[in-house]
């Protein structure tokens, strides 16, 4: 793949407080705010990746433009910290609001079950029920993904289907 497509490709960082923790989210493509564009351009879908350790969402970066790019920039891509495993730079304000549910605290947010219920808040808060959900995990992030199946069994997942004919 050419790395300067990869440089064309826009990642707006945000800081939010989620759960109580500050988190950092990197949204790959154009769309920053699925919950409140009802425009007609609003994709169906988001491509949420879920980092192992050490939580780091920058890692993800290449691999985040590489599928951005691989699909045609028609769906967005965004990676999630893990709950206070990234501090925002005094210069960057953290996004929240009074009305925010992110914004209780959640329980033992640093454990497994907190970490669990951190990316279901956000997901609860940021994105659309009835967008369609490809979730990656990496690690760790495959097991808080399978938890969060559990939990939420109706998460509106876009699931491969395997054999299909083209």
């Amino acid at each position: 793949m050419d790395s300067e497509l990869k440089e064309e490709i826009p990642v707006h960082e945000e800081f939010i407080l989620c759960g109580g923790a500050e988190t950092q989210v990197l949204k790959c493509g154009p769309w920053t705010d699925l919950f409140h564009d009802q425009s007609v351009k609003r994709p169906k879908l988001l491509i949420f990746i879920i980092p192992g350790n050490p939580g780091f969402s920058a890692f993800y970066v290449p691999f985040a433009k590489a599928l951005y790019s691989l699909t045609n920039r028609r769906f967005p891509v965004w990676t999630i910290s893990h709950a206070g495993h990234a501090l925002a730079p005094k210069d960057k304000k953290i996004l929240t609001t009074s009305e925010d549910s992110n914004a209780q605290e959640i329980k033992d947010i640093y454990g497994l079950n907190g970490q669990i219920e951190h990316k279901l808040a956000f997901l609860r808060t940021h994105v659309p029920k009835d967008m369609k959900l490809v979730l990656i995990g990496h690690s760790i992030g495959s097991y808080f993904t399978l938890q969060m199946l559990k939990r939420i069994p109706e998460l509106p997942l876009m699931l491969p289907t395997l054999g299909a004919k083209k």
